[in-house]
Formats: C-alpha cells, structure tokens, sequence
C-alpha cells in the first residue's frame, strides 16, 4: 500500500519529478571544449590532426593529463546497493543521485564527472570492471555501494590501479565528523587521547569514522562500537567480519549501547533515527559532544540532547541544525587537489591534511566577504559552529592545496605543484565561478529573524508571483504580502496546485478594499502635492497602481521590502518607486545590475535598464554603487570599464567616457581592482590584458563589467542570457533606493523572482 504524503512531502516529490525532468532531463550534459566550426576544426579535433596526440601519449601516458580531459575527470561509480537512505533499489534507480554528485562536483571545484551505474553485485566482477576503467578516468568516487562489499572493493581498487579511489560513504563522513571531534574537544577541554568514545552503528561509515579518529589519537580501547546485535565484544555468538574485528572489546557483561554510552565523551552515530535517547544522555560523561549523523533523522534530536544536557556539543547530518556533517565540506575540495597534483591514490596523509584544514577553517577569522555573505549568522568558532558552512567560499582555497602537499609529501603526486601561492591564487575561479553565488544570500535571507521579512509583490495575482511566494514560505525565506484581489489569488493559488493560505501563509493587500487606503493616499498626496497631484489624483493613483501601494507600504513599515516589474515598463515601476521611496543618502541617483550565471563565471552588469547616456561622473559613482551590491555576495569585486576602445586604441568620444570613468573609479574605491577602458575579451582574460598593458590594475577575471550606455549594457546582458546562460540570472537589481526594491522585467522566471526575494530580505536586513 503506498504511503500517504502530506502536502509538504507531495508537493516536493512533484517539484523534484519537475526539476530532473525539464528543461532538459537528467541533471548533467558532455559539453565540448572546443569549437567545431569549420574544417580545420574538424581536422584538429578528428582526422588527422587528432593522430598527433595520440602518438605523443603512447611514447608517454603522462602527456594525457596535457591533451586529454582525463586529468579533471572523475568517474562516481556505484552498483545501487545502498542508495541514501533508500537501500538496495538497483544501479538505474540510484542514477538520479550519481548525477547529483556529478553536479556538486562542478559546482562546488569545478571536476568533471562521468556517472556509472554497473549492474554488478559480485564484488571481484565489480572491482574488474571498475579497474578497466583507468585509462579514461583521472579518479574513482565509489558511492551508495553496501556494507562489507564496500570495504573489499576499495581496497581491491586501490592495490591495481594508479588513480585515486575514494569511498566517500566511508571517507567524507569520517573527515568532516574527525574535524568536528577536534574542534568538539578542543572547546570542552578535552584530550583525544583520553576519551571514551560509543559508537552506534558498525557499518563503512561508522568504521571510516573510527579509523580516522584512532589515527588523530583516539585509543581504540576506549572504543566501543554497537552494530544492531549490540555491543561488538571478543567471543560474541556469530561472530562479526573483519571490518568490526578491530575494535571488538573484551566481554565485561556490557551488551546494549545504553550499557556502554554511561561515562561517554563522546558519542558517534551512523545508525538509525532516535536510538540514543535523553535519559542515556544524561549518563554521558560532562559536556558531552555527540555526532549523532543518521540521515535525514538523527540517532538524536538537538533540543531533546540540549534538554538532556545543556553542557552538551551536538552535530547532525541536517541542514537545519547547526554544525552540519555535510560530505560536500570535503569530496569536492579533495579531488581537486588529488587530480590536480596527479595523485596516484588518496593517503591517510592527505585525509588527515583535509580533517586539519576543515577544522582550522571554522576556528579562522571570519573574511569580510564571507561576513558580508552570511548576514545575520553567527561564523564565530563556538559550540554551535565547529564546522564551517558548506557554502563557505574559503573550503577550496584551504584544503585543495593541503590535499596536493600531502600527496606531494606522501610520496604520490606525480605533477607536484612547485609554487603553491600561485595555484592557491588559480582557484579563486573556482570560488565564483560555479553557479553557487545565490547560496549565502539564501542563508542571509533564512537567518532574519520573523518580522523582518515581509516582502510586497506588487503583481500578487500573477502565477511566477504565487510561485515564488510558495517558496519563500516553505523555505523560511520571507513572509510574502500579495497585493492583488483576493478572489483571483485565491482562484490562481487552486488552479496551480499551491498550498499557501491567505491571511495564514502570506498577507493579502486588496487594491479595492483596504483599510490604510486613506493613509496611504494621504501619504502620496502628502509627497507629490507640489508636483501637480492633488487629492483626488492621489485616490485614483493609489488604486490604480499596485506598485504605488508595494512603495508606500515600505515607505510606511508595513513592509520591509517590495518587488514588482512581472507586468508593465521598468521606467513607470521606477517613477512611483522613485517619488514614495526615494533615493539613499549620498547616492547619485538609480542605476540597474543584472547579473548572469555562465558556465564558467559568474557576471555582474550594469548600468542595464536606468541611464541611457551616463557620464564619466555618473559611471563611476554607478560602478562604486554596483561594487557594494557584489560585495553583499561574497564575492570581491573586480571592475572592467569595458569598451570597444583596448587602453587607447580610439580616441572617440565613448572611450574617453570610459577612460575617465576608471580614473575618477580609482580615486572613489582606491582598494577596489579596476582597469578600464578595454575590450571585453581583455577584462576576462588575463593573458590578452598583459598582452595590451604590463601594468594592468586588475588581475584575474574582471566580475563587474560596467558599459558605456544603457543599449550597451542592456543588450550584452540579454544576448548572454539565451546564448550562453539559459536564463539563470538575478536582477535587475536596482542600485540607490533608500530602501529595498527591485523593479524586474516581465521576462523573469520563477527562479528570479526567488533569488530577488531572498536578495531583497538579505538587503532590508543590512540596512537595520
């Protein structure tokens, strides 16, 4: 009999069928990396040219790494036999998730990967076929493989084949859940050397975990490990595999995990949901710290622990609790160093080098950037943070070069990386260019508190709108107010399949019938009395425009930000939002950035939708404006006076716009990178800048382009939205309102408009 979904559980099963299934199915593509044009391309790329590659690698396999994709190509291989937490569902069923961890791979460290799916259960066959597979693979990630098969496997991979090969069920969990032990300790005070650790679950997860806590100086005597028969003791009737042998206790008469987790310092779980209870808490030794890491419920809730035990430290699998043991914290970051050195295996040196680094991330000073990113949420090293943030844009730059030293170290780099500054300074591309740059302005926006984030839309009746506003609710984003007739929301909400209620889940404000409609009429009089607006003209005004009532609603605290533009121009939402809300003290007026989420890069725009012809002046007050607004994701920015004049190559009135817009830039954010004018090429590549001018101001890829004119900006925006984007971006976002609001276009997607709320909560909360 099929289980009964409640709505919640309903609607995210119809909206994960809906993202796996369009707009194109599946969650990864083979994309070319080189064009394929004409027929020289076609020469170089097959027949014959190709040939030369080829003969070059057979006199010498290493030249693959030069010539091949194989040096950033990770194969995640699994047989489907322990799928999350669905167990033995088969290899085709459990493709949806190897596609998964393909993408935060490239999300996350930009590694490619080939997803396989073997339909093989006999281990030697398994370890066979993978082991073929070395020639066009730079590194295994065996996954959602069972219990003690896994263990035979890796270990069978690792002794035949000269790649790394990484169980990441065992390893990521044991890397982060050994970084919250040390930190864990550290702030109770206590010596790894000395702790009484219980365990509860005995599988490839829990076994990793131990393995990686005894070679950081946990004694595995003071190791007791309970699998589902109970304690795992010397003697016990049917024995148990090798796996568990080592940490097998002598029989004292201790059976249960409630015999054995008395006097615990600590408590490690990767078993089954609620099997550590409060009562056995209270008979742990004093502050405890419990890593209770079943998934998606753990062995232990943090209230019921806290309510135990106040004293206690506790980490869960969750997302929704602080200090998550999350796997992304680590696989992506280790490979990258691994291929990037040519590591032929993963040591425990390099594991223990990635423990190291995680650990000292959440005790390091939080980055201006990173605070920025994260408003409103604490980062500072203490009991509720002793895990870094998995969005944390500094986990690459630390452990990547960590992992490749070690290997280096190890013995087992065969690229070792001689200048370490300089690569840690190559994966800054990494940091903003992989498509995560919405992550931390999401984690703001869920950080503020309830009643700071009540967001108006002014085209509450449209079904984007309605949309977003669903998801602004379920993820705990804002507390959205419709302005729109109740009758048509309510009809829209049904006729899409929407669960939020009005008057419950979000407010509704009816143009026809509120009662501030005399205040806020009297409002609008009250402003534009002298610009020709009498009163009469206000009534009429404020009932005809939706996005009048969205900007006196904020001007007036009943709420904290608006949207609008879904319907309509951008100059009319612009006019209202400019006569009510006004322009922030000290800025040089509006100015609109739209920003683009490529494959490689993420990039910033402006001025796309508000001045037409904007004056060097103006530009580098507009391109100051635009720095903050970057800067609020996290991401430093790097500005490009962009132009088709390449540092003086005309001499056209435009070029000098833009020549001088950099100098006067310079002097008004003189610890911002700039460089300008130039063409765009130039601000995205390096080597064509230093081509141009040996002294460029701006190293690296510029992230904020800043055009000449609004035709200018606006049409390389949308050019680069349907030919190279598919049309993931965030904006406009509209630069020099003394609130926020944020006038769209009537092209936004659903998916804008919830990046614009989550930006607009974040902003209404920096600005109290």
């Amino acid at each position: 009999m099929a289980k009964t979904l409640s709505p919640a559980e309903a609607a995210l099963r119809d909206a994960a069928r809906e993202y796996h299934r369009t707009p194109s199915r599946g969650k990864i593509a083979v994309t070319p990396t080189k064009p394929l044009s004409n027929q020289l391309d076609l020469s170089l790329a097959y027949s014959p040219g190709v040939a030369y590659p080829c003969l070059d690698i057979q006199a010498d396999p290493s030249k693959a790494a030069d010539y091949t994709s194989r040096g950033n190509l990770v194969g995640v291989v699994t047989n489907g036999t322990a799928v999350l937490g669905l167990g033995d569902i088969g290899p085709l069923a459990g493709k949806p998730v190897m596609e998964g961890k393909g993408c935060l791979f490239k999300k996350f460290a930009g590694v490619d990967v080939f997803d396989i799916e073997l339909a093989e259960r006999d281990p030697d066959k398994l370890v066979d076929i993978i082991a073929s597979l070395e020639p066009t693979l730079g590194g295994i990630n065996l996954e959602d493989i069972k219990a003690p098969e896994c263990f035979y496997i890796e270990k069978k991979l690792r002794e035949r084949m000269n790649i790394p090969v990484f169980h990441d069920d065992q390893h990521g969990t044991a890397i982060i859940s050994a970084a919250a032990l040390l930190n864990g300790l550290g702030l109770v005070g206590k010596k790894i050397g000395e702790v009484k650790v219980t365990v509860s679950g005995a599988g490839a997860a829990a076994i990793a975990c131990l393995d990686v806590m005894v070679a950081l100086g946990v004694k595995p005597a003071n190791v007791f490990a309970c699998d589902s028969k109970g304690l795992i003791y010397a003697g016990r009737p049917g024995g148990f595999d090798d796996s568990k042998a080592r940490y097998a206790q002598p029989d004292t008469g201790a059976r249960t995990l409630a015999d054995v987790v008395k006097g615990a310092d600590v408590f490690l779980g990767c078993s089954a949901p609620g099997v550590l209870t409060g009562e056995m808490v209270k008979t742990m030794a004093d502050k405890p710290v419990i890593l209770a890491l079943a998934n998606p419920e753990p062995e232990i809730r943090p209230e019921e622990a806290k309510a135990a035990r106040p004293d206690c430290i506790i980490a869960t699998g969750r997302s929704d609790y602080p200090n998550q043991v999350n796997n992304v914290l680590c696989f992506p970051y280790i490979f990258r160093g691994a291929l990037d050195c040519g590591a032929t295996k993963i040591t425990e040196e390099m594991k223990l080098a990635c423990v190291r680094e995680i650990a000292a991330l959440a005790k390091a000073e939080t980055s201006a950037e990173v605070a920025a990113a994260y408003a409103g949420k604490d980062l500072q090293f203490g009991p509720d943070y002793i895990i870094p943030t998995p969005f944390d844009p500094r986990l690459i730059l630390r452990i990547a070069p960590a992992v490749a030293q070690a290997a280096a170290e190890s013995g087992v780099a065969e690229r070792p990386i001689a200048d370490m500054a300089a690569y840690r300074t190559s994966l800054e591309r990494f940091v903003y260019q992989t498509g995560m740059v919405m992550r931390p302005v999401y984690a703001a926006a869920k950080a503020v508190a309830p009643g700071g984030k009540r967001v108006a839309y002014a085209e509450g009746e449209d079904e984007r709108v309605l949309r977003a506003a669903q998801i602004a609710v379920d993820d705990g984003m804002a507390e959205p107010i419709l302005i729109g007739r109740p009758s048509v929301i309510e009809q829209r909400i049904r006729k899409a399949g929407l669960r939020i209620r009005l008057g419950q889940d979000v407010q509704c404000v009816d143009p026809d019938d509120d009662p501030r409609f005399r205040q806020y009429w009297e409002t609008y009089h009250g402003l534009m009395a002298r610009d020709g607006v009498s009163a009469e003209v206000a009534k009429v005004a404020v009932r005809r425009s939706n996005t009048l009532i969205a900007s006196l609603m904020v001007r007036l605290g009943d709420a904290d930000a608006m949207l609008c533009g879904t319907l309509g121009r951008f100059d009319q939402h612009l006019e209202h939002i400019r006569d009510v809300i006004g322009v922030q003290p000290g800025a040089p007026g509006f100015a609109a950035l739209n920003a683009i989420m490529l494959p490689e890069r993420t990039l910033f725009i402006t001025d796309t939708y508000v001045h037409d012809d904007p004056s060097a002046e103006l530009l580098a007050a507009i391109a100051r404006m635009a720095a903050v607004e970057v800067g609020n994701f996290g991401i430093p920015p790097k500005v490009a006076f962009v132009s088709h004049s390449n540092f003086g190559s005309s001499r056209r009135p435009s070029a000098l716009k833009m020549r001088r817009a950099r100098e006067l830039f310079r002097a008004l954010a003189p610890d911002i990178e700039c460089d300008g004018e130039m063409h765009g090429d130039n601000a995205l590549s390096a080597a064509l800048r230093a081509q141009a001018v040996p002294d460029s101001t701006l190293s690296g890829e510029a992230n904020l382009l800043v055009c000449p004119s609004l035709d200018a900006a606006n049409i390389l925006f949308n050019v680069l939205k349907i030919t190279v984007g598919h049309g993931v971006t965030i904006g406009p976002m509209l630069l020099g309102a003394a609130a926020p609001a944020h006038v769209l276009t009537p092209s936004a997607t659903v998916r804008r408009l919830v990046n614009m709320t989550a930006l607009a909560v974040a902003e209404a909360q920096a600005r109290r």
